[in-house]
């Protein structure tokens, strides 16, 4: 949630016109060519420059940079896996690894794995954890939480993987202020196995921004997904940054 809003200006847009030699405007001397942005790069190859550029992108240019999708072949149960290529040493070990103590016969034959995200939590230095409760519908009431300006802070997580191992989870999440998106985060978390107890996840520390215009109320889209885009928890959620912190 590192929220940083960039933004763009032009001197055309501020109504200044850069002057040549012979007295005419940029804009007007270029009146009658058909693109003003035309640039000829080593080599002889032409290259076209947008004359305006949007400080901010779309949700669709955002699908457009799609992680590279990694054909890992059919799922098998963690029975079967656990069965293949006996004769094979380095397998073998690798297996062990990954499962670690997982009781195959207690895990059964599902192919699917399933991921239950159990707790999510704020830190920040010298504070309580805020403790964020998770709705089952995936809508929290409003504001979620809030956070003071200028402030340090990691979310922490825990989870429980059961039936079948979950393969690149990852975090995204997505912000907006006043219908602009100033945050677009995506986390790889890893590749875990099934276990009785859960696992822990902290996200590396951020800081909130700070100023007048950083305060006021931001909505946002956080999901925990896998490898095939398999949504496990999906969260809508608005939430606050204030000059200080709320009085507890």
């Amino acid at each position: 949630m590192s929220l940083a809003v960039g933004i763009a200006t032009s001197s055309k847009n501020m109504g200044f016109e850069e002057k040549k030699g012979d007295g005419k405007s940029v804009s007007e001397s270029n009146e009658n060519r058909p693109d003003s942005e035309i640039q000829v790069e080593i080599g002889g190859r032409v290259s076209r420059r947008m004359s305006e550029v949007s400080p901010y992108t779309t949700d669709d240019e955002d699908d457009e940079d799609t992680e590279l999708e990694i054909q890992l072949g059919p799922l098998c149960t963690l029975k079967e896996l656990s069965e293949k290529d006996k004769d094979d040493e380095s397998l073998r070990r690798w297996k062990e690894q990954l499962l670690g103590s997982v009781d195959i016969n207690s895990v059964g034959e599902t192919l699917d794995p399933e991921v239950r995200i159990l707790s999510l939590a704020i830190k920040t230095a010298g504070r309580n954890d805020i403790v964020l409760p998770i709705p089952a519908d995936g809508n929290p009431k409003s504001p979620w939480f809030t956070l003071k300006e200028g402030s340090k802070y990691n979310l922490v997580f825990t989870f429980q993987v059961s039936n079948n191992i979950v393969s690149g989870l990852k975090y995204k999440n997505k912000v907006w202020k006043t219908g602009i998106k100033v945050d677009n985060t995506k986390e790889m978390i890893g590749t875990f196995s099934p276990q009785s107890e859960p696992y822990t996840h902290e996200m590396p520390e951020e800081t909130t921004p700070s100023g007048i215009f950083a305060r006021g109320s931001y909505t946002a889209r956080t999901q925990f997904l896998d490898d095939d885009n398999k949504c496990y928890l999906e969260l809508n959620y608005t939430f606050e940054i204030k000059k200080d912190w709320q009085s507890t």
